[in-house]
């Protein structure tokens, strides 16, 4: 009879377990996460109710907060059914000698169904209920789910749920490794989380801390003395910011994705974490209302490593919600390597091969270089490694500027060009819109031997699809690369083995700043947000110092150019044959009203001065200052007879002479045309 009273019971139980289940789907909405290639969190949202919650998963959790959680709240939960009879029995005893409750006598069992289903009230009833979904949620759950469930949503004060959230807060990283008195806390809040917050209630924090490293030493968990050292540390008294890395690129992920709880990026959090305080500091040292953004990819497989929207996503002083790194600027000078590249894939010139840099008349297009001056005659190598406007537009005038866009389609690059209109040749020189991202895009076939790569933020957007075809030769490629290897870095700045090209657009609005080694391409633009002339803004002066230190702090290393491909030589100018010893532009006229080229005329010093350089005084005698007007550049300029040790392209130079007496001081222009003084220095 018994037996049958059992049997119908039993059945009963089971069809009311199976009538009323406990609502675990009903979960509280977890926190969307953006991670890193390597799983770091980059960013993490709150929550559709505003609360930081965040998945727990016992494998990424420290195992010494695993076991003391346990030890303190339910030593016995690997082996009870999900009540513990024990220490029901205890709490039950408290209760008849206190007259009040002093512990509960709750498994993590118990307390995760009060967590899926709370209830203000304390009372028999309530328990009872706590008990019976407790014992449902044992029959559905493995142990590891309920541990990691419950880990999850803990309170953990304010608007903390989950010990990832709360460690994230408290200590700025992640449970996966944490200090004895860490691990000792963050057991210890979700039994009362407001009354012990850290950052309101550090004393109450402490003690709770303290109770909990007392009970796991008793337990044999921890030694005496580790319990000592935990209680000195100190506690965390505020509350720290979540991460919000790579913030603008997370926000647009989000967007993408907006079902996804989890979403992964190919962004290096070491790599983006450095960027980011480079463009801070950077943007700090500009001056106001400027800000900084940067894309770092592997030029192989067009992975983004790093992409930096601004010089602070929260700095509303620089509109740093703004992201640049995606905004339609002028590109100034940048893509110019790629107009040389298409005049040496042509044959039209070598790096040796003299070009023009004088004042000209294209079809009415009348360019003129930043800096208002002109060189005369260079070499390709100079004209570029000196950013000179007039030679790049001899040059696209030369392939066309159809072509120089055909080939950047390539590239899986558009150039905003006016509706309706055709591109033309002050392309060459900004005159079109272009994105930080389509820039570096582009420059990923510099740096793959003319084979571009289109950027990719996710493992699952595919980098097997080639672009339509190269960009450039393999040849011109090496040769591009090999004169912009050659331009001096930016003061200050060590050599680093890049090749780079800077731009400035026209009224100093944007700044930029393009680099590349055998792996990885480096983008920097600086500028205001709004569109504003900052003065004196270069892409020189303020975006290339960005891009050294960017290179230097982005942990990537620098991996070497590679080496000439087969056909690709640095001639000589003596070896080049006589088509390409000189560059003629066929449909450039020479400015209407150009004045005539005047012989050099050496104004400084004057003939027959008497100079006080320091002889007199035994002392070092200082260096003395020559100047002319007039001349077709480059300068030698000869002391005495003896031509000093360079050649000056620009109309100023210095001499530092042996002693003291007459001196005669003569210079030659590349015309072969002469001047000469007599000068006496003491």
């Amino acid at each position: 009879m018994l037996a049958v009273v059992l049997t119908i019971g039993a059945i009963s139980l089971d069809h009311l377990d199976k009538a009323y289940p406990p609502p675990l789907e009903n979960v509280s909405a977890l926190s969307h996460e953006v991670v890193d290639r390597n799983g770091a969190l980059l960013r993490v949202y709150t929550a559709s109710d505003g609360r930081w919650r965040l998945k727990a998963d016992i494998d990424r959790l420290d195992p010494q907060f695993v076991e003391m959680l346990i030890t303190y709240e339910d030593r016995r939960f690997w082996s009870h059914p999900g009540v513990d009879p024990a220490a029901l029995a205890r709490a039950a005893v408290q209760l008849l000698v206190n007259g009040r409750i002093v512990s509960g006598g709750s498994t993590l069992s118990m307390q995760l169904a009060r967590l899926i289903e709370p209830r203000e009230e304390r009372s028999f009833s309530a328990k009872f209920r706590q008990i019976a979904r407790a014992l449902q949620i044992e029959r559905r759950l493995a142990k590891r789910e309920i541990l990691e469930r419950y880990l999850t949503l803990a309170p953990y004060g304010g608007n903390l749920e989950g010990v990832r959230a709360a460690s994230l807060a408290w200590f700025g990283k992640e449970p996966q490794k944490l200090a004895l008195s860490e691990a000792a806390l963050l057991v210890a809040l979700p039994q009362s989380p407001e009354a012990r917050r850290p950052d309101r209630h550090p004393e109450m924090a402490e003690a709770a801390r303290d109770r909990v490293l007392a009970r796991v030493a008793k337990a044999g968990i921890i030694a005496e003395g580790e319990v000592e050292r935990a209680s000195r540390a100190q506690i965390a008294t505020r509350r720290l910011p979540m991460p919000a890395f790579a913030a603008h690129l997370a926000d647009a992920a989000l967007r993408t994705a907006p079902e996804r709880r989890r979403i992964p990026l190919l962004i290096d959090r070491g790599a983006q974490s450095a960027l980011e305080a480079v463009a801070r500091e950077g943007a700090q040292r500009l001056g106001q209302k400027v800000s900084v953004a940067m894309i770092m990819a592997d030029a192989r497989s067009g992975a983004v490593l790093a992409r930096v929207g601004s010089a602070g996503y929260f700095d509303s002083a620089r509109a740093g919600w703004i992201d640049m790194s995606v905004a339609q600027r002028s590109p100034g000078s940048t893509l110019k390597p790629f107009i040389y590249g298409l005049a040496m894939e042509d044959g039209l010139v070598m790096q040796a091969t003299m070009i023009e840099d004088r004042p000209g008349n294209f079809h009415g297009y009348r360019p003129r270089n930043f800096d208002m001056e002109y060189q005369g005659d260079v070499t390709v190598r100079q004209a570029l490694q000196m950013s000179l406007n007039v030679p790049a537009i001899r040059l696209l005038d030369a392939v066309g500027p159809a072509r120089l866009v055909s080939r950047l389609r390539r590239a899986g690059v558009e150039l905003a060009l006016p509706k309706g209109e055709a591109p033309g040749l002050a392309i060459g020189l900004g005159g079109a819109g272009l994105t930080l991202e389509a820039l570096v895009q582009a420059y990923t076939a510099l740096a793959d031997r003319g084979e571009a790569s289109a950027l990719r933020y996710s493992a699952e957007e595919s980098g097997d699809t080639p672009l339509s075809a190269a960009v450039l030769t393999p040849q011109a490629t090496w040769q591009i690369a090999d004169m912009l290897s050659g331009v001096a870095p930016p003061q200050g700045a060590p050599r680093l083995g890049i090749a780079y090209k800077t731009g400035t657009s026209y009224g100093y609005r944007d700044a930029w700043a393009v680099g590349y080694d055998g792996r990885h391409v480096l983008g920097v633009w600086v500028g205001r947000p709004d569109g504003g002339s900052v003065p004196g803004l270069t892409g020189y002066l303020a975006a290339a110092p960005i891009l050294f230190e960017a290179f230097s702090r982005s942990g990537t290393g620098i991996t070497p150019l590679p080496p000439a491909p087969a056909g690709a030589i640095r001639l000589a100018a003596a070896e080049l044959p006589l088509s390409l010893r000189r560059f003629s532009s066929p449909h450039v006229t020479p400015m209407a009203g150009a004045p005539v080229e005047a012989a050099p005329e050496i104004v400084f010093p004057p003939e027959g001065a008497r100079i006080d350089l320091g002889f007199s005084g035994g002392t070092d005698a200082s260096r003395l200052a020559l100047k002319i007007i007039g001349g077709r550049a480059p300068f030698r300029w000869l002391a005495n007879g003896r031509p000093l040790a360079e050649t000056f392209r620009r109309r100023t130079a210095s001499w530092k002479p042996d002693g003291g007496g007459t001196s005669t001081l003569t210079v030659i222009d590349a015309a072969g045309r002469t001047a000469s003084v007599r000068v006496f220095l003491e």
